[in-house]
């Protein structure tokens, strides 16, 4: 009876085991099967390869002047309307695992803006006179495997308007470059940090990002009718991240606000200043191409700017909101308006 009962019990500790070790990899399996698929949105791009973007910039900026030394000047506002076509052609691709090296340049077909062919009323024949853009001009650049932008160049040959045009298609277009070189997955969340760029009488700013995987939605390339006009693309569409990135602008408190340029001058500043964007980009599963991304960005600045000293304080008020749009043109015009 005793030895009977021996084997019985290791019987039931074997067949306990067995079942324990089936439940585990069952388990594993449906946890593998329920793991959230990662994709790499970097862009897949091939030499020669030709894309074209429909850019819309527009921004709307009112500064208000106080001074009790000199006479304030009258409120300042200034108002941007900018729509481009940006031409990109792909010469080298080094591919590096699932990334590359990517090395292209851009131009601007079409270019429509309401400031940058003004010419300042300074002598009465000027007022009756417009900038003409040359042709032949480029911007090259190379995008690198952490999808930072490196050796650009041409980008001072153009218009203001221009310049900005490009920041915009640049920032929207490197957006998944940028993210995990392993992939990302839906409801995935990441941080980053950039200083602000743009020249500011505050020093020490930078933008906190956070950006979210939020879904997978249909997406396709819009038309250009052959009136130039954008209308929706007929072809099939195929899959899009949503990626939805929200930023604050940030200013180091123990830092002195005054920039080393305001120092060479004799000036100090103090101010605050703070913003916030708002950023929707659709990227290609597929290919890791931006198809359509739009922004809503305001900012304000509350600065005092003075001498060394102290003395002659002008103290500005600065408010600004812009809306910008990215959208990946293809290469088919309709012929239907």
């Amino acid at each position: 009876m005793m030895i009977g009962t021996r084997n019985s019990s290791r019987r039931a500790k074997y067949c306990v085991s067995l079942y324990s070790s089936i439940v585990l990899l069952v388990v594993s399996v449906v946890a593998a099967k329920a793991r959230p698929a990662r994709v790499n949105l970097f862009p897949r791009l091939q030499p020669g390869q030709t894309l074209s973007y429909q850019i819309s910039y527009h921004s709307d900026k009112h500064v208000k002047t106080e001074s009790r030394v000199i006479a304030a000047a009258p409120d300042d506002s200034a108002k941007i309307d900018v729509s481009a076509l940006l031409r990109l052609e792909v010469l080298s691709v080094q591919t590096q695992g699932g990334r590359a090296v990517i090395h292209a340049r851009a131009r601007f077909e079409v270019l429509d803006s309401d400031s940058h062919f003004k010419v300042p009323n300074i002598e009465p024949p000027a007022a009756q006179v417009q900038r003409q853009d040359p042709d032949g001009k480029f911007i090259e650049f190379t995008i690198l495997p952490d999808g930072r932008l490196d050796q650009v160049s041409g980008l001072d040959a153009f218009f203001p308007e221009q310049q900005r045009a490009w920041q915009e298609w640049a920032s929207r277009f490197l957006l998944g470059a940028g993210f995990h070189v392993s992939g990302v997955h839906i409801s995935q969340k990441w941080h980053s940090e950039e200083a602000e760029k743009s020249p500011s009488p505050i020093a020490g700013l930078r933008w906190m990002r956070e950006s979210t995987y939020v879904r997978d939605e249909p997406c396709s390339a819009v038309q250009l009718t052959v009136q130039g006009s954008i209308a929706q693309s007929n072809a099939e569409p195929e899959t899009c991240a949503v990626i939805l990135t929200t930023a604050a602008l940030k200013q180091d408190s123990d830092k002195n606000p005054t920039p080393e340029d305001f120092k060479l001058h004799e000036l100090r500043t103090v101010g605050t200043a703070h913003g916030t964007n708002h950023m929707i980009t659709y990227i290609s599963v597929r290919t890791g191409l931006v198809i359509r991304a739009t922004e809503e960005a305001t900012q304000q600045m509350n600065v005092t700017v003075a001498k060394a000293d102290g003395s002659n304080r002008v103290r500005y008020d600065v408010n600004a909101k812009s809306h910008s749009e990215v959208l990946l043109v293809s290469e088919t015009p309709l012929n239907n308006p």
